[in-house]
C-alpha cells in the first residue's frame, strides 16, 4: 500500500488531498517538527535529504511535491485531475505544477526568513538585525510576492481553476503557495479570484477529510 511520510504543517498535507480526491487507499507514518521547525532525523532514513513529503510505494521511495503528484496521476489518476494531452488546458496543468515550487514558493520563503531572523537574534542585536532585513522585505522581497500574487489574480480571470474550467491536480499544487500567501504573504482583499479558489479548495469534502487524518494543519488557515 502506498505510504505518506507525513510531517505535520508541511507541503505533504496536499498529497494527503491528493489521494482523498482519488480515493486512492494509503497509509500515513507521523513525523513531528522539532523545535527549530525542522523536520527530525528520522526522515532520512526514508531519504537522504530528511525532507517532507515523501511517499513510499511498490518499493519506490518518491519525494519532491511535483514528482509525487505526477507519479500519483499517473499511476492511479485512470485520466483523473488531469486535462487530456495535447490541449491548451495540459500546458497551463504541467506550468502551474512546476510554478508552484519553482517560482512561487521561494518569495514566500524568503519572507518568513527575514521575518522570523530578528526574532531569532539575541535582543541587544535585534534593532541592527532589522536594520538590515527591513530594507530586503520591504524594496526586493514584498514587491516580488505582489507581482506572483497580482499574476494568479489576472492568470484566475481567464478560468475558475488554475488550468481551466476544471479543478486538476493543479490546484491542489497551487493550494500550499495559496495558504503561506494568505498566512503571511499579504493575499488580501486586492485579490478576490485568488481569495474566492482559496475558498473552493477549502470547501471541498476531500480537504476536509485530508485534514482530519493529516491533523492540525495551521498555515492552512486564511
Amino acid at each position: 500500500m502506498l505510504t505518506v511520510h507525513h510531517l505535520n504543517n508541511s507541503r505533504s498535507q496536499r498529497v494527503l488531498w491528493l489521494l482523498e480526491e482519488l480515493g486512492v487507499p494509503y497509509e500515513i507514518v507521523r513525523y513531528q517538527r522539532q523545535p527549530d521547525m525542522l523536520a527530525p532525523p528520522e526522515l532520512r532514513a526514508v531519504h537522504p535529504l530528511g525532507k517532507s513529503p515523501v511517499i513510499t510505494d511498490n518499493g519506490a521511495t518518491i519525494a519532491e511535491s511535483g514528482a509525487i503528484i505526477d507519479y500519483i496521476i499517473a499511476a492511479y489518476g485512470n485520466g483523473r485531475l488531469i486535462p487530456p494531452p495535447d490541449t491548451p488546458e495540459r500546458l497551463r496543468y504541467t506550468y502551474w505544477l512546476h510554478y508552484a515550487e519553482g517560482s512561487a514558493m521561494p518569495p514566500l520563503l524568503l519572507k518568513l526568513l527575514f521575518t522570523m531572523i530578528p526574532t531569532r537574534a539575541p535582543a541587544l542585536l535585534r534593532p541592527l538585525v532589522r536594520m538590515i532585513t527591513t530594507p530586503v522585505l520591504t524594496t526586493f522581497i514584498e514587491p516580488q510576492l505582489k507581482q506572483h500574487m497580482a499574476f494568479w489574480e489576472s492568470e484566475l480571470g481567464k478560468s475558475e481553476w488554475f488550468a481551466g474550467s476544471e479543478f486538476t491536480a493543479a490546484d491542489v499544487q497551487m493550494s500550499f503557495p495559496l495558504e503561506a500567501a494568505s498566512a503571511r504573504g499579504g493575499l488580501d482583499g486586492e485579490y478576490p479570484k485568488t481569495r474566492a479558489l482559496l475558498e473552493r479548495i477549502h470547501a471541498r469534502p476531500a480537504y476536509a477529510r485530508a485534514l482530519e487524518k493529516g491533523g492540525p494543519y495551521t498555515i492552512g488557515k486564511a
